[in-house]
């Protein structure tokens, strides 16, 4: 039997291409719909008040912080505007004014240990300020997290209204300049195109996530999962951490920042690039050979239909995908729908951030952590 001609094998590979895509894209589009649906958006209100039957639970707001002193006099006085019983500041060995800028706004600084054998920099600083605090409530959130009037009550009330042993927050993308838009609200598309809300409920700890920039946990459930201890040597402990308290029975739900909670996560391309270096790889199952096959795929995707002859359609796809995420999470202005003409160029904007999660070492906030 005479093999098919080189065209006709070319043909077949093609078919074979647009298939995939419009299986990746049309999957992608019924989670993003899902979560447009389902996924629960924090609205600003008042810390619910105590009643005779529950008592009102003492909160503790925990940043840990090193070299943040150019975000605390941005963020931490909304957050102390909160209403929280206490809010302690880590002090993790900066190298600038930090500890002086915390305390001079208001918060009780703490200052961090040295970094023991076997554990990473933002767990240990955790784990301290875990173990500081007083609150039955812990929240954990990063410095760079702008608080709006209002998010402590959300927070709360989202809490107990799913009835959870923690909420993990995606705060709204806020401030960016033109390159940080570059990479940086891929965290959102991740998340709301992969994870239909509704399977966080199931109890398999796979079908978890989390966001550190802000996890509000009981603290009954942070201690019983062994808190930051359990996750000490973890690049993305956040998911890490969700996912084993899951595996111990305990309550996940997620929810979107929307205009109670933003963040203004890097300033510039460059910064991005070195945030999604560190976490790529971890993202992938530390595996390179899925990193590279992930690469691959996406630029096969997103980019090589603008280079070559494709369907109306998977352009269009590639294009919509960003803008529509935008509108999920409310960021509705013209120039954050325009973020989806980045579309067919971020797969090559992620290049170098996939080319430094390769290495075997990570370097981030000055010190370095292996890569398996």
């Amino acid at each position: 039997m005479s093999r098919p001609p080189p065209s006709a094998r070319l043909h077949s590979l093609y078919r074979g291409y647009l298939g995939v895509a419009f299986g990746f894209f049309a999957l992608k589009g019924a989670v993003l719909l899902t979560n447009a649906l389902t996924f629960p958006r924090l609205r600003p209100q008042e810390r619910p008040a105590a009643s005779a039957t529950r008592p009102r639970p003492r909160v503790s707001i925990l940043i840990p912080a090193r070299d943040e002193a150019h975000n605390l006099p941005r963020t931490l006085p909304p957050i102390l505007a909160q209403g929280a019983d206490e809010v302690l500041v880590l002090d993790d060995h900066s190298s600038d004014t930090t500890a002086q800028v915390a305390r001079e706004l208001g918060a009780t600084v703490l200052c961090g240990q040295a970094l023991p054998d076997g554990w990473y920099g933002k767990p240990w600083a955790c784990q301290q300020l875990g173990q500081a605090a007083s609150g039955d409530i812990l929240i954990f959130t990063d410095a760079d997290v702008n608080w709006h009037p209002g998010a402590l009550g959300a927070v709360l009330h989202e809490l107990e209204d799913k009835q959870a042993d923690l909420l993990s927050v995606l705060p709204r993308p806020e401030r960016l300049s033109l390159g940080a838009r570059f990479l940086t609200p891929l965290v959102d598309a991740v998340v709301l195109c992969y994870l239909p809300y509704p399977l966080v409920s199931w109890p398999y700890p796979s079908l978890s996530t989390g966001n550190g920039q802000l996890m509000a946990f009981r603290r009954a459930a942070f201690e019983q999962a062994g808190g930051y201890s359990a996750v000490r040597a973890q690049i993305l402990e956040d998911t890490q951490f969700a996912r084993r308290l899951k595996a111990q029975g305990g309550r996940l739900t997620l929810a979107l920042g929307a205009g109670a909670v933003g963040v203004t996560m890097y300033e510039s391309y460059p910064e991005s690039v070195k945030g999604f270096g560190k976490n790529s790889l971890a993202i992938h199952l530390h595996s390179r050979p899925l990193l590279l096959l992930s690469a691959a795929w996406h630029l096969a995707a997103y980019t090589l239909p603008w280079l070559f002859p494709a369907p109306g359609w998977l352009r269009l796809a590639g294009v919509l995908e960003r803008s529509l995420v935008n509108l999920v999470t409310g960021r509705r202005r013209p120039l954050d729908l325009a973020e989806g003409l980045l579309g067919p160029l971020t797969p090559l904007l992620a290049l170098p951030a996939y080319r430094r999660s390769l290495k075997r070492q990570v370097v981030w906030k000055g010190r370095t952590y292996p890569q398996k």
